[in-house]
C-alpha cells in the first residue's frame, strides 16, 4: 500500500518545499501542498539525513516511519504531497505514539487540504 503513496523524485520534493511552509507534530517536522492533478491520490516522502546518525540509524527510522504511514495511510484521501522530517527521538519513542503521532500530522493535513478545496 505504501508504495503507491510514494514521493519520488527530487522535483516533487522541490515542489511541495516551494509551495508550503514547515509545521511541527511531536516527533518530527512536515511540508504538505495540495497537488493540481486531480487524478491521483496523495503522496508522502521521507527525508532522513546524515545528522539522524549511522545508516542502520537511519534504515531504522525509515523503517519504523514507512510502517506507521502504513497504518494511518486511509487518513489522506485528498490529492495531496506530504513530506516528514522525523527527529532523532523517533528511534526510542513507542511505536503506538509514533502512530498516533504520524495520524495527528494526517488528520491535520487532511482538514487543511478539505479547506482549501471548498
Amino acid at each position: 500500500m505504501y508504495a503507491d503513496l510514494r514521493l519520488r523524485k527530487h522535483a516533487d520534493f522541490q515542489s511541495v518545499y516551494g509551495r508550503s511552509r514547515k509545521q511541527h507534530a511531536r516527533q518530527m517536522a512536515y511540508f504538505f501542498a495540495p497537488r493540481e492533478d486531480e487524478g491521483t491520490g496523495p503522496r508522502v516522502g521521507l527525508t532522513v539525513g546524515k545528522v539522524m546518525g549511522k545508516a542502520h540509524d537511519r534504515n531504522r527510522i525509515k523503517r519504523r516511519l514507512r510502517a506507521a504511514i502504513r497504518a494511518n495511510a486511509a487518513l489522506l484521501t485528498s490529492p495531496v504531497d506530504v513530506i516528514l522530517h522525523p527527529r532523532r527521538s523517533v528511534l526510542e519513542v513507542e511505536f503506538e505514539k509514533l502512530k498516533a503521532d504520524v495520524a495527528d500530522v494526517f488528520r491535520a493535513v487532511q482538514r487543511s487540504a478539505s479547506r482549501a478545496r471548498s
